[in-house]
């Protein structure tokens, strides 16, 4: 590198290409190995801090150096969530395609945010959308949307639109229900948005882990005659701790009775619809009057990538549209639509590109095939588990997630004794880096939790953590 080109920022033509190759040439490599890896990462912060801690250099180092010390000391000591054996929290599968996608929107430095700006990126975003509008049922010419950093951004800005419309700037009776398998993100979303404790209603679920419907009934009423004002109920389709999807159809006829937004968090689960049992347990998803979607989870899409639809895309502009003096003269027509004016960043990323890229590619046919191989994978482990004499099924294949635990029918152990158990076994699992499988709660009892949303997860790969699991428990 000579000094000039250091100066500006800059790499020689033939280092440009020569250190693209080899970024390209690692995610290959990772694209193509990463079963052959451990999945899981572990150090502490004392070996993270003596790997890589240092004071910002003034002195140049070598591009290559510099990528050698990332692929050496960062990427190895980082989960790989796309691993066939990654089975925690939601996976993150991820495809090549949308990950060189990504690569083209950052190289180009591609502004997202309004219409002047990238036209084809809008309009990218716009055709994108009007994809997911017609997926879930949603009004094609008044239905809008936006994609977002993740499902938390998106439920943000499904409940700040909400609050706008049915509550306009005085929300201090305004009451909220959710029920208690919500995500936490919501809750966090509820509280960032200035609402206190007292008006968050957190409602029981049942036996199934839905919405105690008769529960809710009551509180709305009880808030009513209490002086509340009752805005919006928030229904889960693909709760994260069992993949339970709320009587949604039942729930929307709740809140068109009631008045009050219907807001479904499909998060998780909304990429179900694109499998024939899925659209059937979503059925009702159309009458929301929002949805969350989080692409970078079922859609196989690389992080980071949310998605929000409503029924009317004059609600986002209408909530957000802020016109500083210096965007004046970029506003454009009613129908160059300014992504900034639909949410909460001005500044965007292109992330439509690499969803359009991925369906493009591979065809919405083949995502609908991925969804229902994971469906039929996740029931084929429940029916081995059901087989086993160790085993107890604690909730069932729900959206590719079920929940289970050690419990041997001849040692009839305490629960307290299977909750330590259960626990030493996910540690245990862990702690060997073979597999990511951890524990939650359901119930009081503490059990294992298997999403598999992954569609280059093998049966083999569930027998031999199951297998590993029950070594573990010795």
């Amino acid at each position: 590198m000579e000094a000039k080109d250091i100066a500006r920022l800059e790499l020689s033509e033939q280092e440009m290409r020569d250190y693209g190759y080899k970024v390209v040439d690692a995610i290959v490599e990772h694209h193509l190995n990463q079963h052959k890896k451990k999945p899981v990462a572990q150090a502490s912060r004392e070996e993270m801090d003596s790997l890589l801690r240092e004071h910002a250099p003034e002195a140049p180092t070598a591009a290559n150096e510099v990528f050698d010390t990332v692929m050496e000391k960062v990427m190895p000591f980082t989960n790989i969530m796309s691993h066939p054996k990654f089975y925690s929290f939601v996976p993150g599968p991820s495809n090549y395609v949308s990950a060189m996608a990504d690569a083209l929107a950052t190289g180009f430095n591609v502004f997202s945010g309004g219409w002047a700006a990238s036209p084809a990126a809008a309009e990218l975003e716009i055709v994108t959308i009007n994809w997911l509008l017609s997926l879930y049922g949603f009004p094609k010419k008044r239905g809008g949307g936006i994609f977002t950093s993740g499902g938390s951004m998106a439920n943000l800005t499904a409940l700040i639109t909400a609050r706008n419309i049915k509550c306009g700037d005085d929300f201090s009776k305004a009451v909220i229900y959710l029920s208690d398998q919500a995500h936490s993100s919501n809750i966090k979303a509820i509280r960032v948005m200035g609402f206190r404790k007292e008006q968050i209603r957190l409602i029981p679920t049942d036996l199934e882990f839905k919405f105690a419907i008769n529960k809710l009934k009551n509180a709305i009423n009880k808030d009513r005659l209490a002086g509340w004002k009752p805005f919006c109920l928030l229904a889960s389709a693909g709760t994260t701790n069992t993949g339970t999807v709320d009587q949604l159809t039942e729930l929307a006829a709740i809140a068109k009775a009631e008045d009050l937004w219907f807001h479904i968090d499909g998060a998780y689960g909304g990429a179900a619809i694109l499998a024939k049992n899925g659209k059937q347990l979503l059925k009702g998803v159309e009458k929301a009057d929002s949805l969350t979607v989080d692409p970078h989870k079922w859609f196989y899409q690389p992080y980071e990538m949310g998605c929000l639809l409503v029924r009317n895309h004059k609600w986002l502009s209408g909530t957000f549209t802020e016109v500083p003096e210096y965007l004046k003269d970029v506003e454009g027509n009613s129908s160059e639509i300014n992504f900034y004016d639909h949410g909460i960043q001005l500044t965007r990323r292109f992330r439509a590109l690499k969803f359009y890229m991925s369906i493009k590619t591979f065809g919405l046919k083949a995502f609908r095939e991925a969804v229902q191989y994971n469906f039929d994978l996740c029931e084929k482990v429940e029916s081995i588990l059901r087989k086993s004499k160790k085993w107890e099924v604690v909730s069932p294949a729900t959206l590719a997630v079920i929940n289970f635990r050690y419990n041997p029918i001849d040692q009839n152990l305490s629960e307290q004794e299977l909750d330590a158990l259960n626990s030493k076994i996910s540690e245990g699992v862990v702690d060997s880096r073979e597999a990511m499988l951890v524990t939650t709660i359901l119930n009081g009892q503490t059990v294992l939790r298997m999403c598999l949303i992954n569609p280059r997860t093998t049966l083999a790969d569930v027998e031999e953590t199951i297998a590993l699991c029950e070594k573990m428990a010795e």
